[in-house]
């Protein structure tokens, strides 16, 4: 065998996104939904942050830099007054976005055979990041159309390998951000099940959409309930610029034997930090978001035509995404035919949902002018 079964495993897991990429419409995109890509000018903010900090003040500027402490300051306070919880600096650990921050939370707490749940629609690279960590991927179903988070179904799948479950909230791809009670209900279960199984069972919660929120709704973190938590951030949702990888992983506060855990992850992250350049601009990254008032009007003007042509789709509280209905039971044929006409989108059997698509409401507001009547016009044809 030339690669490891585990890298083959990975590779089936990461099949359907491949495939999804390699059909992009090979004709030019006139409106492109597909990703959380940005379709307008960077945040200029961001551009002088970069511009600043790539210019060196010392010769050790760009040395070996595991973690910035005024950078590890910066989260912690930003987190704490998002949060309404205390976070001390010693607590956040920079990584390269929330995917580095997830699989730094997966290198650190999972043995072989260990068991990972997560939910399902899910983000597409948590089945993939579970099994390179060796450990072995168990889903939960999230029933539409509301995904509501089913923690009875969640303690259904809890045994006594069960080491950690991932909570992505604001849920990406449905938009839904998971009420405090049924965070708290979670917490409350884990905590039954880790005293009847002997250890802790871990909250990895993803958290990369937390600013991403719509008609004034705030964002509990599954960390307020259960103090097992790691909290996954990021700003290239914030800040719209997913090629520049920064991000943290965050112990809730109250964790019991912190100490150990903090040395763990000091160990396991040693080579995962990101680039000096980016670490140094962090703190004024902290502060810089996207307009997400123009993205809710996106939603709204969006939801309201696609609803008029006849789809089906609900109103996303939080995250870019619209999740409806395709009109054929093929999400790749429907999602297929729009890609002839120059409209790319994400089909559902890339998270786990046939007969759905995504749509990304990064695009520009030229886009939606543009696909709007290819939309009216594919679910004419179907």
């Amino acid at each position: 065998m030339v690669v490891a079964r585990q890298v083959e495993a990975v590779q089936r897991a990461l099949g359907p996104f491949f495939e999804a990429v390699t059909r992009r419409p090979a004709r030019p995109v006139i409106a492109d939904f597909m990703a959380g890509n940005p379709q307008e000018p960077t945040l200029p903010g961001f551009v002088e942050a970069l511009r600043r900090w790539s210019v060196p003040t010392s010769t050790d500027s760009f040395a070996y830099r595991p973690m910035h402490e005024p950078a590890r300051q910066t989260a912690a306070a930003s987190l704490t007054a998002e949060l309404g919880m205390d976070f001390a600096a010693q607590d956040v650990f920079l990584t390269r976005g929330a995917s580095g921050a997830i699989a730094l939370a997966l290198n650190t707490l999972v043995d072989p055979g260990d068991e990972v749940v997560f939910l399902s629609p899910p983000w597409f690279f948590y089945e993939a990041m579970i099994l390179a960590g060796g450990a072995r991927p168990v889903r939960v179903r999230l029933e539409p159309p509301d995904f509501d988070l089913d923690v009875d179904a969640i303690v259904a799948a809890l045994g006594p390998r069960t080491r950690a479950v991932i909570v992505n909230t604001p849920h990406n791809p449905t938009g839904r951000i998971y009420p405090a009670a049924a965070l708290e209900r979670l917490a409350d279960r884990l905590a039954e099940a880790a005293q009847r199984y002997g250890r802790p069972i871990w909250v990895i919660s993803d958290e990369a959409y937390s600013r991403i929120l719509f008609d004034g709704r705030s964002f509990p973190s599954p960390g307020l309930f259960h103090p097992y938590s790691m909290l996954a951030h990021t700003y290239s949702k914030s800040a719209l610029a997913p090629g520049q990888r920064l991000g943290f992983l965050a112990l809730a506060p109250g964790l019991p034997e912190a100490e150990v855990v903090r040395r763990a992850l000091l160990s396991a992250g040693i080579l995962m930090a990101p680039d000096a350049v980016m670490q140094y601009a962090l703190p004024d990254i902290d502060g810089l978001l996207i307009d997400v008032a123009a993205i809710e009007r996106r939603r709204d003007r969006m939801v309201a035509a696609l609803r008029a042509q006849g789809y089906e789709v609900q109103i996303p509280e939080g995250t870019f995404y619209l999740l409806p209905r395709a009109p054929l039971a093929d999400d790749r044929a429907f999602c297929a035919h729009l890609a002839k006409e120059g409209v790319a989108v994400l089909p559902g059997h890339v998270v786990e949902l046939p007969g759905y698509f995504r749509i990304s409401l990064t695009a520009n507001d030229e886009m939606v002018d543009r696909a709007l009547p290819i939309f009216a016009q594919a679910i004419e044809r179907s």
